[in-house]
């Protein structure tokens, strides 16, 4: 009988009378402690590569398109924000999928762990190709949500609409990747990403200063650059089912479960992005200078996160992997080595950006007043990196535990709790001074996340979110 969703105390035997919280014999040999970091290292390090490249496209987008002037900055900060969140709120694509293929590969079935792969890049076709329809034809009326100036609002559009054409590509990339994290092989999306980062830049810089199609050739550049990522990992994820005689056809009824599965986690998603289009929204009602320095602030915040996310990436794959083998014990010591790890990084990377934050504004802009109030945000969020770091692999761990439920519900109370706080500082309206507008947004967002840390935290320290075996 499987012993699947069945909790047991740490240290009860197995049916076969072996203790369930037994450590894997690699770690068993090189000592427990040791042999977890190591094991976080070899994911986190091609994790942390591979996930900056997604912030990477959107720096690279930033810095290109802010020597074009001020309302085309503006115009991608509202564009990025929308073309996240339509991408975003499906990234349970990747962090469900990793936590399923994860459990089947602890549980020691590969062929399994495939074909829920499999079923997952399906999923992620039909939705790409949805969300890329109305999002294409409704990239006027998104745009004009954020309630940015006129120039702004036409230079959203533009970026917006072509972009949508590279979000079935996206979706896939999520997909797949999560798949290859479940399988524990975190360099083959690093390689993707090396590889569509390079392309996206140069793209970018033919496209808008080579053939001069301004806002509408960053776009382009980007969507090349992502189609060309998924093409090569859904070759590299086939390859594999063929090996192991996993069926690459689409099951429908496997499929739709895959979609049920990842409800809550994309009721979680959503909230997450609704605290970010609050956010922008807020920025927008500031003047463009404002929004122009949050989007840059927001780039980089996104770039930090990614990086730190790492670890959260590592959680998932190896928290998945030790539940579906039954080693409570070892998801245990991974979250308390991580977390520690997350928070001294954090820490690391956000005192160097408080010591930086006067360098880096001159890269994207040209406007002294947008430079200094990017300057001003980027000490806030420097401060918030280990709140940010706390956070992200407390996150990490549950997803790969697959606690989406309740991770559902906290998200929902996380953006319930900051509401009051946003609202509040739309309600301040613009001052003289855009710097004190942009630092007043980001103290905002940046007490969000120690809502969120203090959420996932009390969450953690129950047992509650270990349950064993393949769900």
């Amino acid at each position: 009988m499987s012993d699947a969703g069945v909790r047991r105390p740490a240290g009860d035997p197995d049916p076969d009378g072996e203790p369930h919280d037994r450590e894997p014999e690699d770690l068993q040999r090189k000592g427990p402690s040791v042999g977890y970091r190591r094991e976080i290292l070899r994911l986190a390090g091609p994790a942390f590569l591979a996930l900056i490249a997604e912030p990477l496209f959107l720096l690279a987008d930033s810095a290109i398109v802010g020597h074009l002037g001020t309302a085309e900055l503006a115009g991608l900060g509202v564009a990025s924000a929308a073309l996240l969140t339509a991408s975003g709120i499906f990234v349970f694509l990747a962090y469900g999928t990793t936590s399923v293929v994860a459990r089947h590969l602890g549980a020691g079935d590969q062929r399994a762990a495939v074909a829920a792969g499999i079923d997952g890049l399906w999923l992620a076709l039909g939705l790409g190709v949805v969300i890329a329809a109305v999002t294409a034809v409704a990239a006027g009326p998104i745009s004009a949500l954020f309630g940015a100036s006129d120039a702004a609002h036409e230079q959203a559009t533009i970026y917006l609409r072509i972009s949508a054409f590279g979000l079935p590509a996206m979706l896939i990339v999520l997909a797949v990747t999560g798949v290859l994290r479940g399988l524990q092989d975190t360099k083959t999306p690093l390689i993707a990403s090396v590889a569509g980062f390079g392309t996206n830049v140069v793209l970018n810089v033919v496209f808008v200063y080579g053939l001069h199609w301004g806002i509408a050739g960053s776009a382009w550049g980007t969507v090349i650059a992502q189609t060309g990522m998924a093409t090569a990992l859904v070759v590299v994820l086939l390859r594999q089912a063929r090996a192991l005689g996993a069926s690459p056809r689409a099951h429908p009824g496997r499929v739709l479960a895959a979609g049920l599965t990842g409800i809550p986690l994309l009721v979680r998603t959503v909230a997450l992005r609704a605290t970010m289009l609050l956010t922008t929204w807020v920025a927008a009602a500031l003047g463009d200078a404002s929004l122009a320095a949050h989007q840059v602030a927001l780039t980089i915040w996104s770039f930090l996160a990614f990086a730190l996310d790492a670890l959260a990436i590592a959680a998932q794959a190896m928290t998945g992997k030790s539940l579906g083998s039954g080693d409570r014990g070892g998801v245990r010591q991974t979250m308390d080595t991580m977390v520690r790890w997350g928070v001294f990084g954090g820490l690391a990377v956000g005192l160097l950006l408080v010591a930086v934050h006067r360098i880096v504004p001159p890269l994207f802009t040209t406007d002294p007043v947008v430079r200094d109030a990017l300057g001003a945000a980027l000490v806030v969020v420097g401060l918030g990196q280990a709140i940010a770091g706390y956070v992200f692999v407390l996150d990490g761990v549950l997803i790969g535990a697959g606690d989406g439920r309740w991770l559902a519900w906290g998200a929902v109370a996380g953006l319930v709790l900051y509401l009051p706080i946003i609202l509040w500082v739309k309600a301040i309206g613009p001052s003289d001074s855009p710097s004190h507008d942009v630092v007043g947004l980001w103290v905002a967002f940046t007490a969000f996340m120690v809502i969120r840390g203090a959420i996932l935290g009390w969450r953690s320290r129950t047992d509650e979110w270990m349950v064993l075996g393949v769900r």
